[in-house]
């Protein structure tokens, strides 16, 4: 038969550039998470160039108000950084009811994980940055500022869990007051007991507990904080956050930038004006190119 026939009548595609083919690997269990009567595992994705070898990770948290950790989404960003030369893992986490330190400790989990296998993923294990949104960006916080054996619970205890770089967009920095600077009653429903930030320091009101307000239980509120661990050993920090946003007050991210400061760390703020909280300027391609062009300068140095 004469292939040539098929052919006929077929117009030509020209294909040109070299766009990487790009993978993703989905239910992945980095961490078990064991409770009074069973088990519970921790998923996480990766995408990647299909032939990565020694890349730079950057590993996502979602935000979900402390609830929820659907950690497949802001498929927008996580794909661009692919693009570009990232091996990107996205990770769920414990949330309400689960309490302080799970949060971190699953946080330091995710890291070590991905050092533990990154020849199989094809990282970098000195170049790994963190990143989330909302709730995602006060995991992305702990990631970063967090130290201390305390934190580092579960497998793979033999790898360190520190990062090179973090960018948190719309974050929560100080658990006390996320409220400060928003209208009175987005601001009043914070001195709740029954907030989810209430709930991931103090636990809900159940059997002898009562429960209680971040502003009842200082201490713990401050070391439930990323506020309360930056330091001299902190990575440095891309801070982004809307002008209009109405659930999380700008003033946690501009709180983190002088507390970094403080302590000598590289850290840019930019104040996206007219963004609210989660809306469509996030999903912008100025937005992802910022947060791209950030992890190029912090991770790619050599390459």
């Amino acid at each position: 038969m004469d292939l040539h026939g098929y052919t006929r009548g077929a117009e030509v595609i020209k294909v040109a550039g070299d766009s990487p083919k790009i993978e993703m690997t989905s239910g992945i269990h980095y961490a078990q998470i064991k409770h009074a009567r069973g088990f519970r595992q921790l998923r996480m994705s990766v995408i990647r160039e299909a032939e990565a070898r020694n890349r730079p990770a950057i590993l996502y948290f979602p935000g979900g108000g402390f609830t929820s950790a659907d950690h497949d989404k802001y498929l927008q960003m996580r794909m661009a950084l692919a693009q570009a030369g990232f091996v990107v893992a996205a990770a769920e986490y414990r949330t309400v009811p689960d309490v302080f330190p799970a949060q971190a400790e699953d946080a330091k989990a995710a890291i070590r994980f991905l050092r533990a296998h990154a020849e199989t993923f094809g990282i970098d294990p000195s170049r790994i940055g963190v990143m989330g949104d909302s709730a995602g960006g006060y995991m992305a916080q702990l990631a970063a500022t967090v130290t201390g054996a305390e934190y580092e619970r579960g497998d793979y205890l033999d790898q360190p869990s520190d990062v090179q770089a973090a960018v948190t967009l719309y974050g929560i920095s100080d658990l006390s007051d996320i409220g400060a600077g928003l209208p009175r009653e987005a601001a009043a429903s914070h001195a709740s007991p029954a907030v989810t930030e209430a709930l991931i320091v103090n636990g809900p009101a159940f059997g002898p507990s009562l429960g209680a307000t971040v502003q009842d239980t200082p201490e713990k509120t401050r070391a439930a904080s990323p506020i309360g661990h930056v330091g001299p050993h902190s990575p440095p920090f891309l801070i982004l956050h809307g002008s209009a946003d109405r659930l999380v007050s700008p003033e946690q991210s501009a709180k983190l930038y002088r507390a970094l400061g403080s302590h000598g760390i590289a850290a840019r703020y930019f104040l996206v004006e007219g963004a609210g909280h989660g809306d469509s300027p996030w999903y912008q391609p100025d937005i992802i190119a910022r947060v791209t062009r950030f992890f190029c300068e912090t991770l790619r140095r050599g390459d």
